[in-house]
């Protein structure tokens, strides 16, 4: 990919993400084994498989973007996220049907699903939002796709001196994978958008599915542990 000497933005760091997918897969993977174990298995093999060459292409910063490494890291976001989804059905159906005689290891599978359900929500945020992470930092800003989500930072440069500071127009910001992590936390414990919000259909269709699971989750895990305390 041609650099272009117009953007002041570094290119992202590789290693966030990677941590980020192998603490979301490490959950996954110890869910109970009521889960569809070979499913979830097959789900890690795959992720990491994945992985490999995204990191043999960007090993430490994100400055290469192929068409297939392009397919592979939004696939492997998508990936996690259905499978996840997929788990939190299940453990909808346990948490409805299973009494109180394993409430407290139903309880901890929310809690693994639950901030699994976060960190995948996140990676496909970060893949899709005005082009992913590469072209982000590295197009000029007339060229970059369509926006489908909106930052503080984007509309902050009329502001005081030193909030403007910050702002997309003056030091050209682009938000990083830590950004999109704590909106997607942010929307899973509010159930709405804060500080960042949805501009596109697909954004705000993600945003809804994630913020859906997470409130039917809570209310699940609340009313499953309270039946636990009334024994």
């Amino acid at each position: 990919m041609t650099t272009h000497n117009e953007r002041r933005a570094r290119a992202e760091h590789r290693w966030p993400a990677v941590i980020g997918l192998l603490i979301a897969l490490a959950l996954y993977a110890t869910l109970p084994t009521t889960f569809l174990p070979a499913v979830r298995y097959s789900v890690v093999v795959v992720g990491l498989a994945l992985l490999i060459p995204l990191i043999v292409l960007n090993p430490r910063r994100l400055v290469r973007e192929t068409r297939w490494s392009r397919y592979l890291s939004v696939g492997q976001a998508l990936l996690l996220v259905v499978a996840n989804e997929a788990a939190l059905v299940q453990l909808v159906i346990l948490l409805t049907n299973s009494g109180n005689s394993n409430g407290p290891t139903l309880l901890l599978a929310a809690l693994q699903v639950w901030v699994t359900n976060v960190i995948a929500f996140a990676l496909v945020y970060w893949e899709l939002d005005r082009g992913g992470p590469v072209i982000r930092r590295h197009a000029p800003r007339h060229e970059l796709p369509l926006a489908d989500f909106r930052f503080p930072q984007d509309e902050d440069h009329d502001a005081v001196k030193e909030v403007a500071a910050r702002s997309s127009v003056k030091t050209d910001w682009t938000a990083s994978f830590v950004d999109y992590v704590y909106f997607s936390l942010s929307n899973s414990m509010a159930f709405s958008p804060t500080d960042t919000m949805p501009l596109s259909p697909r954004a705000k269709s993600l945003m809804g599915v994630e913020a859906f699971g997470g409130f039917v989750l809570l209310a699940l895990v609340i009313a499953h542990a309270v039946s636990l305390l009334g024994q």
